[in-house]
């Protein structure tokens, strides 16, 4: 299978594409299309969420501007230069800040194992609110951005409701049904629902909105040893799902990220062609690229030239 990267030049409110490239059929459907980019490109508008590549960071918040620092950090910088850097799905842990008081307002973002007999909010912890107020702040200045959370939670789900209530977010949370289509980005943004939220756990009837990853989607392997290792096989959850995780950081031989690997793997010519793999094998586009020290490399980038990549499935091209 041959896939064909468009050559796509964007000019402020309008998309202009090479007349050599497109024939009278494509020209007439594109005339149908918004000139409002959605995530960065018109073309992804009438695309269906599972039909787009997203670019993410594993534990966005676990930085060193968020005064989190290695063994616990997986980034340099946090939430504002990630956002403008074109970053629109983000990878968070939930955790009590310590084991003895499990209320709401204890609630915090933190890196490590819960199960070591103490909280993982040692190495760090970064307030919740603080962070999704930022979110919800940006996406209300960017409102054709389609936003994605996958949450690994370690807190009551009506503790985890309680921030997302606070911050003014609950109203934008979209809730998929399962086994059915997912909408366009434009059909998102029309019912004003353009935040996801997955968790690692099972769905809840009671927070709909909190959606199983592993019955919704499922996930490559992650923190593989060397690039020849990482392929695209489905790890956990369920590979009949549209929606999945390429996951693509190293770890060091003591299991931790690895930050001197991270421009090797970050490199947008081999984030493309691992991507492409993953579309010969499985017929779609990875959903998010996820990758860890997002300051080296370029996966926003990587994860555009992936959207411009020409698949059968794509309506319009």
């Amino acid at each position: 299978m041959i896939f064909l990267i468009l050559s796509i030049v964007a000019l402020p409110g309008c998309l202009n594409l090479n007349p050599d490239q497109i024939d009278d059929s494509v020209e007439d459907a594109y005339q149908y299309l918004e000139i409002t980019p959605c995530n960065g490109l018109v073309i992804l508008c009438h695309r269906t969420y599972d039909q787009v590549t997203f670019p993410e960071t594993h534990n966005s918040f676990s930085t060193h501007e968020d005064n989190i620092y290695y063994p616990a950090s997986n980034h340099q910088t946090g939430f504002e230069a990630q956002w403008n850097a074109g970053i629109r799905a983000f990878m968070l842990d939930t955790h009590y800040l310590t084991t003895v008081d499990q209320s709401a307002s204890q609630v915090r973002l933190c890196h490590g194992d819960p199960d070591r007999g103490f909280s993982p909010c040692t190495y760090g912890a970064v307030d919740p609110w603080n962070w999704l107020n930022k979110l919800e702040s940006e996406m209300e200045s960017e409102d054709h951005d389609i936003v994605t959370l996958l949450i690994e939670n370690h807190v009551e789900g009506d503790h985890l409701k309680e921030i997302f209530d606070d911050v003014g977010l609950t109203e934008q949370m979209y809730i998929h049904k399962m086994n059915t289509e997912w909408p366009t980005l434009n059909e998102m943004i029309n019912m004003q629902k353009r935040l996801v939220v997955f968790w690692e756990q099972s769905d809840d009837s009671a927070h709909p909105y909190f959606h199983d990853f592993l019955a919704h989607g499922w996930t490559t392997s992650y923190g593989d040893d060397d690039t020849s290792s990482m392929d695209c096989d489905s790890l956990r959850g369920d590979s009949n799902q549209p929606v999945f995780h390429m996951n693509n950081w190293l770890n060091n031989q003591v299991g931790l990220s690895d930050p001197t690997r991270s421009s090797e793997v970050n490199n947008v010519d081999f984030i493309v062609e691992r991507a492409n793999e993953c579309i010969e094998g499985h017929g779609k586009r990875p959903t998010f690229i996820a990758v860890d020290w997002w300051e080296d490399g370029d996966v926003v980038e990587a994860a555009k030239q992936v959207n411009l990549l020409h698949l059968d499935t794509d309506y319009p091209l």
